[in-house]
């Protein structure tokens, strides 16, 4: 066997240029979708670029399935934009379920317990119904290319970001590799939505990394919901989808697998695909042998990704910290609650989306500039639409006024952002 210390050297290789954009986003999830839309919005020129064949990352294939949470906890929506307007897209399909706004806030038992079998409860009590959404995944991502391509956004399957090209400080190409071979794009301004923070890590911007336990939510259709033994989804730990007779069950293996994994390294990636989809199984038997409703139920679907929720997070000109927690920043470009929390938020900076060191390069959704605990919050799927759709208007707004990223009057910013419906504080 050949020790890791051996090498081969390549071949220098001339790269094809397959296209050229005013911005480029690489990763096409929640944040990625969210940025893509909001740059053209803005009139700029956007690729999206998407390792996979689906639109959402976590929040389609990865069965994430769960929009928590678009208010503060105590009744108040803080996230907006496109993220809501995701929301009405499913909504007019039948393909998402939340408490009405008049329930919002509300602490009786009755409406608690009927949103926790939906998962849209969480935390310690007393609890609060909270504006939390749950939908299907596989409208989800209909209703991403229905947008993404009614935007004119151009979007780019199957192509995984491999490296960077650089001239000092600017990224000007970024490289992919598909079976098509290398491939690079041109750009003014990359925004990075990897959820892994990839183009932080070949930029040599410098980043956290946590080791994490991972998860694999699945769903189960053909139960029983006529059967006398109660409330068997609760039983299995699971959650009621908006279909009827099918569950959500996110207990493929947190917590359980023996040990937390580093999401950049491909050898832990493949320990926990195996072992996580071996546990799934284990549980789908051990449903249909314990829980009566669910004698003749079956798996439809285990989640294409691991739900790796943290790894690499950018430590960039401003890292939010836990002790920012209902801090006010005069360069706020987002709010999230906390899923788990109530009345309490977190003003996203835009410093927080900006590396130190490389010019034209934004970083948005999970991978942005927070520390471990603030992470808790900002990972979610409507902070991560917020930080995109903010990363997105900055970005062209940036490259129409011929300024740096950095040097964005963030005025100009917030008053954009506003006016394209995201919900933003007053300045004092």
């Amino acid at each position: 066997m050949m020790e890791r210390s051996d090498s081969v050297l390549l071949p220098e290789q001339r790269v094809p240029v397959i296209a050229k954009c005013d911005i480029l986003v690489v990763g096409g999830g929640s944040a990625g979708l969210s940025a893509a839309i909001a740059a053209k919005r803005q009139g700029a020129d956007v690729v999206l670029v998407e390792r996979y064949g689906y639109l959402g990352g976590l929040a389609s294939g990865g069965l994430i399935v769960l929009l928590l949470t678009l208010d503060d906890g105590a009744g108040r929506q803080v996230v907006a934009g496109l993220c809501q307007e995701l929301v009405d897209r499913l909504e007019a399909r039948g393909g998402c379920y939340y408490p009405p706004k008049g329930e919002w806030g509300d602490s009786s038992d009755e409406l608690i317990t009927q949103y926790q079998r939906r998962g849209l409860v969480w935390g310690s009590a007393p609890h609060k119904v909270r504006y939390s959404v749950a939908y299907d995944p596989e409208e989800f991502k209909f209703v991403a290319n229905e947008w993404v391509a009614e935007t004119s956004v151009q979007l780019l399957y199957h192509r995984w970001a491999s490296d960077v090209v650089q001239d000092g400080d600017r990224i000007t190409h970024v490289v992919f590799t598909s079976k098509a071979g290398r491939q690079a794009i041109a750009c003014n301004t990359v925004i990075d939505t990897t959820g892994d923070g990839d183009l932080v890590a070949f930029a040599n911007e410098p980043f956290e990394l946590e080791e994490v336990h991972p998860w694999l939510w699945f769903r189960m259709a053909g139960i029983d919901d006529a059967s006398a033994d109660g409330d068997a989804v609760a039983q299995a730990r699971g959650f009621r989808t908006v279909k009827p007779g099918q569950a959500l069950l996110p207990w493929g293996a947190a917590e359980r697998i023996d040990r937390r994994i580093d999401a950049t390294n491909p050898d832990d990636l493949t320990y926990a695909e195996i072992e996580c989809r071996r546990m799934v199984m284990e549980e789908v038997d051990r449903l249909r042998e314990q829980i009566p409703a669910f004698k003749d139920a079956y798996l439809t679907d285990m989640a294409l990704t691991l739900g790796i929720t943290e790894s690499r997070r950018l430590v960039g000109r401003y890292v939010l910290q836990r002790e920012d927690l209902d801090k006010p920043f005069d360069d706020v470009i987002a709010v999230t609650g906390h899923w788990t929390k109530y009345d309490c938020t977190y003003q996203i900076p835009y410093g927080s989306l900006l590396p130190k060191d490389v010019t034209n390069l934004l970083v948005a959704g999970r991978c942005i500039s927070v520390d471990h605990r603030v992470h808790h919050a900002t990972k979610e799927i409507p902070a991560c639409f917020a930080t995109g759709e903010a990363a997105g208007v900055a970005s062209a707004l940036a490259l129409s006024s011929d300024v740096l990223p950095r040097d964005l009057d963030t005025t100009q910013l917030q008053k954009a952002l506003r006016e394209a419906g995201a919900w933003l504080p007053d300045r004092a």
